[in-house]
């Protein structure tokens, strides 16, 4: 999207598309007043609060904000917006509102999130009543949340336990991928791109290896997101035609350590180790009554230029700036150089009493973000100290890069026993990641009791192999937990070693998320074809093979979308580099010259490092890159969420499963069964069936796997429990 030349950020349209597109939009001629009634449902107002405070939609006429779910009282004389899903419930509620001799309201302007189906499209005409009231009926196809300015969720926050699972109810899993896949392809009805659709695909298996479920979540969306875009393309007006970005879609899987190791930028430590709430900080001030400190609470968001500019620093970097800052803002400030004189002895004069009430309203503002800032970073660097997070944070970035091992491991385990359980957990973790098959039978139990952790916390490690495909791994190595074998264990490396300027600046500085390496690929054109397919099969210079033209020079728009200058984001204070619309400003005028969009959607939780990255190569490849994933997670939550078994299947039945692989099944499964044809049959689908029963008056689970065969002259099931 353009406003005068100048190219907006994805958050910019999101918020345009909101205020402009649907709240100013929505005016009737004769309406005596410009206030209206905003009508929501619990989906569609996290969409609005994502990227609008109240403050922009107030300044849009809205006096009031209702729940289309709840009773509401009759404002016959004002005007309303519906901002609905294209639900059945909804579309009763809404017609519940308008019809007969007293509606609620005046005029109703319906604004739904995503497509409406033709059925409720002819319900809705069915009654005259509310034909003539409504002032607007369309399709807004913004059903995802803004988290960041190059960022956004589909909120699917359970999309590792429904898709992740061990094949037990796949019914989830296409439904959530179906959600994901709808909510992803309003992202780009909203910007009116069309883009490239590549996908990691599924790892190349012989012919005794089954191919999960799990294994093909990044193509099955894939072809679901395509089928929208197709839909979009053939109804949508203004809709481009041809490709005008790029979509890399990846599952949790591509990188397994990002969600757990510990990241030292300011953002994510804020998010790793002080309890917030989403964005919600509570800070401690002083009363002004003299009384015990009060707690309030703090958005860290854009709104805030500090958090803006010191986000994505790492934490050493962050606290010498603000400690600059604040040296800075003493020494210039007025207020603040009096205040300071003040507290050395020196009377004040009349004179410096006036400028200290001129300067006192700016003072007050700046010098409390400051004080914020200063007060969160001490706080990150005390509890760096008392959890000696330093040698632990070395310690999981040698594993990662292949400079320590299991001794290592081994010998933080047996030397730090006052490690918080969080953080012995997250090391074993990084550590089954790198290391799977040292997490096999008794192993796994030997480490666990080393580190002294509950057998619980097994689930949360043998998920991490599950992610990774770790099933797969190579099982020849059965014996119990052995010290020796440890120690002289060749190591492994997780991530090749890099030597730029921020890496070598700032101590723990190593790690980087593994999607910046497939970003970086990807523009390119060095990304490989067989392992991340295109579904639109695009030309040859679209896979690098001409170097004439790279992609992020084409001269052609990359939206169809062309509106007058915004309003909203003109800054109404002046340029002192403390005022969010300053910096908005700046940030837009640096998309001036930007290339085509790039969007990584991530299946299964994005981290904030991989934000970060995709604000970093923004600046580097001049080519806005937009992360999308089913939820952001901080390791609490990612671990948290890993804690519940994927795998529930026992392994008894995993074990029959890989037996139907030589067709060994029982002849009494089903009387087709070809004696003769075994060495033909190829296993091609099983699913894992769970049941209850009641034995000896106790409840049980029983797990069965229905296996598909194929011979030369029938398929046969077979049934294990």
């Amino acid at each position: 999207m353009f406003f005068l030349g100048v190219k907006l950020i994805f958050w910019q349209i999101t918020r345009e598309r909101l205020l402009h597109e649907m709240l100013r939009s929505a005016k009737a001629g004769n309406s005596k007043s410009n206030w209206k009634v905003l009508i929501m449902d619990k989906f569609t107002v996290k969409i609005m609060s994502s990227s609008c405070k109240r403050s922009d939609i107030a300044q849009e006429g809205v006096s009031l904000e209702e729940d289309i779910n709840r009773r509401r009282q009759p404002l016959p004389s004002m005007n309303a917006i519906y901002f609905i899903q294209p639900t059945k419930e909804n579309v009763i509620m809404f017609l519940s509102d308008m019809s007969g001799k007293s509606p609620l309201y005046r005029k109703a302007f319906v604004f739904f999130s995503s497509p409406i189906s033709r059925e409720l499209v002819s319900h809705i005409k069915k009654d005259s009543s509310v034909l003539t009231r409504i002032g607007a009926l369309s399709e807004m196809n913004l059903e995802y949340f803004a988290i960041d300015s190059q960022g956004f969720i589909t909120g699917n926050e359970r999309a590792l336990e429904e898709l992740f699972v061990d094949e037990e109810d796949t019914c989830k899993g296409h439904a959530c991928l179906n959600v994901m896949a709808s909510r992803i392809a309003t992202v780009f009805a909203s910007l009116r791109e069309f883009p490239f659709v590549r996908y990691r695909a599924a790892k190349s298996l012989d012919v005794t290896t089954m191919t999960t479920f799990r294994d093909l979540i990044p193509t099955k969306l894939a072809a679901r997101v395509w089928d929208c875009l197709i839909q979009y393309k053939q109804k949508t007006e203004h809709f481009p035609q041809t490709e005008t970005c790029e979509l890399l879609i990846l599952d949790r899987s591509i990188d397994q350590i990002a969600p757990i190791i510990h990241e030292w930028t300011y953002d994510a430590m804020c998010h790793d180790h002080l309890n917030m709430e989403g964005n919600k900080y509570v800070h401690e001030v002083l009363s002004k009554a003299g009384g015990p400190p009060e707690k309030k609470d703090v958005l860290l968001e854009g709104h805030d230029p500090v958090w803006l500019e010191l986000r994505h620093a790492h934490i050493a970097d962050a606290s010498e700036r603000l400690h600059k800052k604040m040296t800075n803002f003493v020494s210039k400030n007025k207020a603040a150089k009096i205040q300071h004189g003040s507290r050395d002895g020196g009377e004040l004069s009349t004179r410096d009493l006036q400028q200290m009430v001129q300067a006192l309203p700016q003072y007050s503002e700046q010098i409390d973000k400051l004080s914020l800032h200063v007060e969160i970073a001490d706080k990150i660097n005390r509890i760096i100290r008392e959890l000696g997070l330093r040698e632990l944070g070395q310690l999981e970035q040698d594993l990662v890069f292949g400079d320590a091992g299991m001794t290592d491991v081994i010998n933080f385990l047996t030397t730090k026993e006052d490690a918080t359980r969080e953080n012995k957990l997250r090391l074993l973790m990084i550590l089954a990641a790198i290391y799977p098959e040292k997490f096999e039978g008794e192993k796994g139990q030997n480490i666990v009791k080393l580190a002294r952790l509950p057998q619980d916390d097994m689930n949360a490690v043998n998920n991490m192999r599950l992610l990774g495909g770790a099933s797969e791994t190579n099982k020849s190595s059965t014996s119990a937990f052995s010290l020796k074998f440890d120690i002289h264990e060749k190591k492994r490396a997780a991530r090749k070693d890099r030597t730029g300027a921020e890496e070598t600046t700032w101590q723990l500085s190593r790690f980087y998320p593994m999607i910046e390496e497939l970003i970086d690929k990807l523009n390119k054109g060095e990304l490989s074809k067989d392992e991340y397919p295109c579904m639109n099969d695009p030309s040859p210079t679209f896979h690098g093979t001409s170097q004439s033209t790279p992609m992020h020079q084409a001269p052609a728009p990359h939206s169809m979308r062309s509106r007058r200058t915004s309003t909203w984001a003109q800054p109404r204070n002046s340029d002192d580099g403390y005022s969010s619309d300053s910096v908005l400003r700046h940030a837009s005028s640096d998309f001036k010259k930007m290339g085509q969009r790039i969007f990584v959607f991530i299946v299964g939780g994005a981290t904030r490092s991989e934000l970060r990255v995709c604000h970093k190569l923004t600046s580097k490849l001049q080519r806005e890159v937009i992360l999308g994933s089913s939820s952001l997670d901080d390791p609490p939550q990612f671990i948290t969420v890993l804690t519940i078994r994927f795998e529930s299947a026992a392994p008894a039945l995993l074990n029959a499963v890989a037996s139907c692989v030589s067709c060994n099944i029982s002849q009494s499964s089903r009387e087709t069964y070809c004696e003769g044809l075994r060495s033909s049959r190829r296993l091609i689908a099983f699913e894992v069936l769970q049941s209850m029963a009641i034995e000896n008056g106790e409840m049980k689970v029983v797990y069965r796997a229905a296996v598909r065969t194929t011979c030369l002259c029938c398929s046969d099931y077979g049934t294990h429990s």
